[in-house]
């Protein structure tokens, strides 16, 4: 693989906190275009993962590389976007409407104090139509429902045209069927704009369906591409434990579950 298509490599990270090894060798690289799902039981370190990905976090050992540059290098975060498990926890009082809080996303390093242009308009604007936001683009954002929410602050992110986007467990508390056109967003997203995705989740049948790479963390971390000849039984056995089984069931992108892409 061409080192210009990687945008993120894990070589021998190791991962302490409170003098315990949360992470463990973990090794894995994330290219150009890949929509990665995170998964794993709690406690296994998902979250710690992403908080070193992100520079929140010191690695004990090894090396986390982004876009070729090693992290406490790495300058240029505008390329990033992250969205936290706590993104849409606030008072339903709060008062932006949905396409000020999304223009909040095109203030970027650059540009703070400096009033809003007509592409900066336009970015926003796009972003509210392709996360299908239109309808309730004037509305206060304590109005909408949790999947709206959700896709709002993806479509915040979406204002600075990130390259990589990195979601922490973005739907807890979302009803399936938001959850599902959520995941079908995030699928459009990569699928037409080649935006790299890394997100973690417990919604395994649409990592397996959806997703075209996995991550399973459990103090180790196992990588693997997602293709029709994937056991994901085993794989993730390995990860949750001998007792587990994943059991597939209907999806909309293709009637019948299958380990493949929608």
């Amino acid at each position: 693989m061409p080192t210009e298509s990687l945008v993120l490599e894990v070589k021998n990270v190791e991962i302490s906190r409170d003098g315990q090894k949360v992470i463990e060798d973990a090794n894995f690289s994330i290219n150009r275009g890949d929509y990665v799902g995170v998964v794993g039981p709690n406690g296994g370190g998902k979250t710690t993962l992403l908080s070193a990905i992100l520079n929140f976090l010191p690695i004990t050992k090894g090396s986390i590389r982004l876009f070729g540059t090693e992290i406490a290098k790495f300058k240029a975060w505008e390329k990033i976007a992250y969205i936290s498990q706590q993104a849409t926890s606030f008072e339903n009082q709060f008062p932006l409407t949905v396409k000020e809080l999304v223009s909040l996303g095109c203030i970027k390093k650059g540009n703070v104090g400096r009033r809003f242009r007509k592409e900066d308009w336009s970015a926003v604007d796009n972003s509210i139509r392709f996360m299908g936001l239109e309808d309730v683009a004037n509305k206060r954002i304590g109005q909408l429902s949790g999947g709206q929410k959700q896709r709002v602050f993806v479509a915040k992110a979406l204002a600075r045209n990130p390259e990589l986007i990195l979601l922490d467990e973005p739907i807890v508390g979302v009803d399936s069927n938001a959850q599902e056109r959520f995941y079908k967003k995030l699928s459009d997203l990569n699928i037409e704009r080649k935006t790299t995705i890394l997100i973690v989740t417990h919604d395994l049948t649409s990592v397996f369906c959806r997703m075209s790479k996995v991550l399973c963390v459990s103090k180790k971390v196992e990588e693997a591409k997602i293709t029709d000849d994937l056991d994901a039984n085993k794989l993730l056995k390995r990860a949750y434990g001998e007792h587990f089984h994943f059991v597939f069931h209907k999806h909309e992108c293709s009637g019948v579950f299958t380990n493949g892409h929608c």
